[in-house]
């Protein structure tokens, strides 16, 4: 009964920005997964206290993660094969691109809990180097929690989150560079839209210069 409430009370506070296993059923249909296995899924209990939910109730979005329904894996990989990289056939979609079939990071899983996501990103962090707001205390959301809260809320609320912007993930591709994901849409309406994900290219020593007279 305790769980309950609480899941309930957590359900009126968020409002919209809840995503729990109701509010996660669309977002399953896309996937064509069975609404029997989605309807299934543990509801494990809210691990943040009362202060804290209301302290971020106002910007956070709270989304129950789950990594696996039956057999299925729900992975970037798995979300990716199943909304598409060309948004002339369906939207939302992916961004059209192929580097990071082969990185680890795509198929790594959530794990089957609550998380609280920021909405909008800090307007104070735009164009500073990740490593200096990882020395500020910010702590980066993976890349499939950013691309699974992207797609669910979606399909729950008709909105794209970081719809012109790019989040930084704590992911890094297998040269340790940070991936970033987001930023739906071309402001300059120049590329196609589709949820991007890339990586932030650092300094190196095969990076140099030559000269030319």
């Amino acid at each position: 009964m305790e769980r309950r409430t609480t899941i309930e009370k957590a359900k009126t506070l968020y409002k919209e920005n809840f995503i729990g296993i109701k509010e996660l059923q669309p977002f399953f249909r896309k996937l064509d997964i069975p609404a029997e296995l989605s309807q299934g899924i543990e509801m494990p209990d809210i691990p943040y206290s009362t202060e804290e939910l209301n302290k971020y109730a106002k910007d956070y979005i709270l989304i129950l993660g789950t990594g696996k329904i039956g057999n299925i894996n729900l992975s970037i990989r798995f979300i990716r094969d199943k909304m598409g990289i060309n948004p002339d056939i369906s939207e939302p979609c992916f961004y059209n691109q192929d580097w990071y079939l082969k990185e680890n990071f795509i198929d790594t899983i959530l794990e089957n809990k609550w998380y609280l996501i920021r909405k909008n990103v800090f307007e104070e962090t735009r164009a500073i180097q990740p490593n200096e707001l990882i020395k500020k205390g910010i702590v980066f959301p993976s890349a499939i929690l950013c691309t699974y809260t992207f797609f669910s809320y979606y399909f729950y609320n008709d909105e794209l989150l970081w719809k012109y912007d790019f989040v930084w993930s704590s992911d890094v591709d297998h040269n340790g560079d940070r991936i970033y994901v987001g930023k739906y849409k071309d402001m300059d309406e120049i590329n196609k839209n589709g949820f991007s994900i890339h990586r932030h290219l650092a300094l190196r020593d095969c990076y140099s210069a030559i000269n030319t007279i």
